[in-house]
Order: C-alpha cells, then sequence, then structure tokens
C-alpha cells in the first residue's frame, strides 16, 4: 500500500461495502496486509460507517440492501468534503449501462467481478496515492493561505503603525481602538474570527492622515475651517491607499475608513449618509474612535474622564451614534475601563484624573 508523506501517519483506512460476506472476507485478505479494512453489508451502513471513519477508500458493491451501491455513493459524494472519500465499484454487473451509472454517482473507478487480485490492488493503490497527492496539496494551500494571511495583517498592522507614528500623542489609539471594537462585535454575538478580522482592520480607521500635513494634523489649537476641510479628506485619502487591495480584510479596512466620521442623522462626512447607510463596522468604530479621543489627550485639548466621555456618548446617541450600538457600549463601561487600564497602566489613569 502507498504510504502518506507523513510517515507518522496511520496506516490506509479502506471501508467495503458488499452483501456477500464470503467477497468482503476475501477482500479484507487482499488488502488488509497495508491497510485496515473495516466492511459492512448494507448501503445504510457503509454511509453511517464513512461520516463516522471518514476513509482514505471506500469499495462498494452495487446490490445491497437499504441503500444500493449508486445512492450510496451519491450521498457519499453530498457529504463535506467529497472529494475526501473516493468510491471504487466492485460489482458483478458488468455492462456498460452499470459503469455508466457508477460514475455518474461520483465514483473514481469500476471494476467487475469476478475480479482479479492484482488489478485490484493495482486500482487501491493508485487511488490511495491519488488520495494521499490530494491531501497533501491540501495541506499545502492551506499552509500558504494562513501565511498569506499573516502577511496581509502584517502589512495592515504596518499601516496602521505608519499612520499613528505621525502623531506621537496617540501612539496606544490603535490598540485600544481594536480591543473597544472586538469588544463590541463579541457582544454582539459574531465568531471569533469575525470579531479578530474586523478589530484588525479598525486599526485602520485613521490610515489617511498620513497624506495631512504636520502643521493641520498637530496643530495645538483649533482648526480653521479650511484646515478642517482639509482634514476631512483623510476618510477618502484611507480608501485611495487601500484601493486595489483583494482580501476581504482589506475591504472590511476601506468600509471603515470612509465611514468612521459618518453621523446617525447624516451629518457626517465624506458622504453624509444617515443611519443604516452607514456599514456596521463603520457605527461601531465611530464610536469608539470618539469615546478613545475624548479621553486622551491632545495637542488642542486635555483628556476628559471616563464618566465625562460617556455622559457625552450618552447625548450623541440617536445623533451622532447608532441608538442600539449606543445602548450596547453603555452596557459595557466595566469591560471598556478593564481594557483602558490593562492598555495604559497606572501613569494614563491618573493624567485622567482617576484616582
Amino acid at each position: 500500500m502507498p504510504k502518506r508523506s507523513d510517515r507518522a501517519a496511520a496506516r490506509p483506512k479502506i471501508l467495503l461495502a458488499d452483501d456477500d460476506p464470503v467477497n468482503c472476507r476475501l477482500l479484507a485478505r487482499l488488502l488488509g496486509e497495508g491497510a485496515d479494512v473495516t466492511f459492512v453489508h448494507d448501503g445504510g451502513a457503509a454511509l453511517e460507517r464513512a461520516v463516522a471513519d471518514r476513509p482514505d477508500l471506500i469499495l462498494l458493491d452495487v446490490n445491497m440492501p437499504v441503500l444500493d451501491g449508486y445512492e450510496t455513493c451519491r450521498r457519499l459524494k453530498a457529504l463535506p468534503e467529497p472529494d475526501a472519500l473516493p468510491v471504487i465499484f466492485i460489482t458483478g454487473l458488468n455492462d456498460s449501462d452499470a459503469e455508466t451509472a457508477a460514475f455518474s454517482a461520483g465514483a473514481v473507478d469500476f471494476v467487475t467481478k469476478p475480479f482479479h487480485p492484482d488489478v485490484v490492488r493495482a486500482r487501491v493503490n493508485t487511488h490511495l496515492e491519488l488520495k494521499f497527492l490530494h491531501d497533501d496539496l491540501e495541506s499545502q494551500v492551506r499552509e500558504r493561505t494562513r501565511q498569506l494571511e499573516e502577511t496581509q495583517r502584517e502589512i495592515l498592522q504596518r499601516l496602521a503603525m505608519a499612520a499613528e507614528y505621525r502623531d506621537p500623542d496617540t501612539g496606544m489609539h490603535i490598540n485600544r481602538i481594536g480591543a473597544f471594537v472586538h469588544l463590541l462585535c463579541s457582544s454582539l454575538g459574531m465568531e471569533r474570527g469575525v470579531c479578530d478580522e474586523i478589530a484588525l482592520a479598525s486599526t485602520l480607521h485613521d490610515v489617511g492622515k498620513i497624506a495631512i500635513p504636520d502643521g493641520i494634523l498637530l496643530k495645538p489649537g483649533r482648526l480653521t475651517c479650511e484646515e478642517f476641510e482639509i482634514m476631512k479628506r483623510h476618510p477618502s485619502i484611507g480608501v485611495q491607499l487601500l484601493e486595489g487591495l483583494e482580501p476581504s480584510l482589506f475591504e472590511v479596512a476601506r468600509q471603515i475608513a470612509l465611514t468612521h466620521h459618518e453621523k446617525w442623522d447624516g451629518s457626517g462626512y465624506p458622504a453624509g449618509l444617515s443611519g443604516e447607510a452607514i456599514p456596521l463596522v463603520g457605527r461601531m468604530v465611530a464610536l469608539c474612535d470618539v469615546y478613545d479621543a475624548l479621553t486622551s489627550e491632545r495637542p488642542y485639548k486635555g483628556a476628559w474622564t471616563p464618566e465625562e466621555a460617556f455622559e457625552e456618548i450618552a447625548r450623541g446617541r440617536g445623533r451622532h451614534f447608532d441608538p442600539a450600538l449606543t445602548d450596547l457600549f453603555l452596557s459595557l463601561k466595566e469591560e471598556i475601563l478593564r481594557i483602558q487600564a490593562d492598555l495604559d497602566g497606572p501613569d494614563r489613569h491618573e493624567e485622567r484624573g482617576e484616582r
């Protein structure tokens, strides 16, 4: 029998379904030297055992009780990852219609009885080898995909860091935003992987500020109307920086970069979107971004206390912020304060007046 590329792997598993006990014993002896062979006597039992054991190869007779071989094969091919369950028919039917029906049901090979032992061994070995090659390729693809995803995440993190380096007073801003967003996503019942993806994408919400002049970005005072119009360009610039990057992670980042300054009542920018026309991810980041900006010291203002910031968030409910998300955010006050404590340390809390 062929071996898996992983030498530590178990022996090949073969499932044999035939209602003739003599055939089952014969094939088990023929194939059992290099594989673990299990046999059942009807199609229903074959299907159950295949689901439970996920064998490397299945040998089916056509005429069996409960389910015939064709129906058994069709149901096997309807399972998740059907290519991982190759099926060879071994049957006394030797007409072309039977062979056509077998391949139409999803079989990879068709052997007629009475069979020659060397032919059966050769066919089984060939399809086991193909199965193991398929598994190896799938494993390589999964590993390559994982590496690409890690690279994409690294690129995204570096872009976020580049934007934050422009403003030394907000160096931890992206970390806190990511943690707040992750908390909101989790509280909305999203799966862990989705929470991780949105939280990471949220760190690029201000990537467009890379193109804003220092004299405006770091100005220690209120911006003039002309300066604010320049500042308002950063969402669109952020989208331009992320344009053309295909993975879904960057699409989420584009949505966030473009819409995190939109407001529930339509008075935000750059597009004046309102209500649920603003993507959910943009509405979440809007809340987290404003709260963190209020409780952070900036060149143009001092840091508010968390209590003052929560009160301001509450006042923005239904105007600046999604009402339902606002209620959720306010209900998570203790968790938000804990995130700030974990990320900032005691010195930052003293700066905010939290004794």
